[in-house]
């Protein structure tokens, strides 16, 4: 379990979505592929989008300036 960290299970929570924004989109891609017959471009946009996205979110995380370094050590 966590510990009942509410920030640490936020952190969790982010990266998770961050995963999401990656896979989500080259799947997307895969499925308007099959129905309206674009192979290969849908997942290869999808693709593309999620991983511009996905980093967009990855640097907007690492940038974030919420706590203080040490600041999880002291609780």
């Amino acid at each position: 379990m966590l510990g009942g960290n509410p920030r640490e299970l936020a952190r969790y929570v982010a990266i998770s979505q961050i995963g999401l924004l990656m896979a989500a989109p080259p799947g997307i891609g895969a499925l308007l592929d099959h129905w309206l017959g674009w192979s290969p471009w849908g997942v290869v946009v999808g693709a593309v989008l999620g991983l511009f996205t996905g980093l967009f979110q990855l640097v907007r995380l690492a940038n974030r300036q919420d706590d203080k370094p040490g600041e999880a050590d002291r609780k």
